[in-house]
């Protein structure tokens, strides 16, 4: 069978990414979901964190945005910023939201910190008509070469904790995770990487190309049926 590849650059609205107006706090990986959120959409943001990409949205995209937090810190943050911002658990109060709350629900940087990623994922796809989900290639090629030639777990800009202080406990690689979007039915609309600056990767590739050089994944799901792999 062959290799599905990633969305062709020229077509990807995160091709943009770099033409939009960045602020000096703005993460490039931000303008990328941004630019998959349409005007004025019901947002969820889940494992919001600050706030910043929440704001990104609200003043960009004028969007009718909230927000789940599971920091007190990070609420409190987002209150500052006159977000509608609540403390929750992806794992536990997901299962209270009514099917097709939100048009857009953002999961960024955050599933594989999750205790139940399926379970999680599968909330996701009933709760948002569509969803946005970002995570760390945990089959980047330093990730590699650190367990490869020194034998340790590794820490990257993106994954910069040490083993016994990471958040993470669920890592997985692009290719773990479309695998994932094949068994919960998720429809893949459109998919990118990241490199390790953060900057969308312009060429259309195999898999896994990406599973070897992203730094970072992009997924835009919705519903099945799943499209053959």
């Amino acid at each position: 069978m062959a290799h599905p590849t990633l969305t062709d650059a020229s077509t990807a609205p995160w091709d943009a990414a770099e033409s939009l107006p960045r602020g000096a706090d703005e993460r490039v990986d931000h303008l990328v979901v941004l630019g998959l959120v349409p005007d004025g959409a019901r947002v969820l943001d889940i494992g919001c964190g600050d706030g910043s990409l929440l704001a990104l949205l609200r003043d960009r995209r004028n969007i009718d945005g909230r927000g789940i937090e599971l920091s007190r810190e990070g609420v409190n943050a987002c209150l500052a910023r006159g977000l509608p911002v609540i403390q929750g658990d992806a794992d536990t109060d997901l299962a209270n939201y009514p099917d097709d709350a939100f048009d857009v629900v953002v999961l960024s940087q955050t599933i594989q910190a999750t205790r139940n990623p399926r379970i999680v994922l599968e909330h996701l796809l009933r709760i948002g008509k569509q969803v946005i989900i970002s995570f760390p290639n945990f089959g980047h090629w330093r990730v590699r070469t650190e367990l490869a030639f020194r034998g340790r777990m590794p820490m990257t800009e993106i994954m910069p904790e040490t083993w016994y202080e990471t958040p993470n406990i669920h890592h997985c690689t692009i290719r773990d995770f479309v695998g994932l979007c094949r068994t919960v039915g998720a429809n893949i609309e459109k998919a990118t990487a990241l490199d390790g600056r953060g900057k969308p990767m312009r060429y259309s590739m195999p898999w896994w190309f990406w599973n070897l050089v992203g730094a970072q994944g992009v997924f835009l799901l919705r519903r099945g049926p799943a499209k053959p792999l």
